[in-house]
């Protein structure tokens, strides 16, 4: 079983940056990729960003290449998105999860967080 809890979110203006930080509870963490979804007003929910459970590989969605990078820190239980170059269409509901596959599909994560809100302004 695998607990996620979000926090750093919150409101910036447009070009502005924010970190995002998972934290995890539960020894087997370290063996689960772990992926950044979000959800905006009215809209389904979508992949932003994935971490295979040791770190070497990563992914991302065309539209945060470049602004977005994913890590984690294993012995800390912790996984971040670090967020540069914000824009208004960035704004939604950024939500944690952890998957025994490295995936950009959200049927592949059992495990989610509550989610934390990130508001761009322009």
């Amino acid at each position: 079983q695998v607990q996620l809890v979000e926090s750093g979110g919150g409101l910036v203006q447009a070009g502005g940056s924010l970190r995002l930080s998972c934290a995890a509870s539960g020894r087997t963490f370290s063996s689960y990729a772990t992926g950044w979804f979000r959800q905006a007003p009215g809209r389904e929910r979508a992949f932003v960003a994935a971490i295979s459970w040791n770190g070497t590989s990563t992914m991302y969605i065309g539209s945060v290449k470049g602004r977005f990078t994913i890590s984690r820190d294993n012995a800390k239980n912790t996984v971040y998105l670090q967020m540069n170059s914000l824009k208004p269409e960035d704004t939604a509901v950024y939500y944690c999860s952890a998957s025994p596959v490295f995936s950009a599909r959200s049927q592949n994560y059992p495990y989610w967080g509550q989610g934390t809100q990130v508001t761009v302004s322009s």
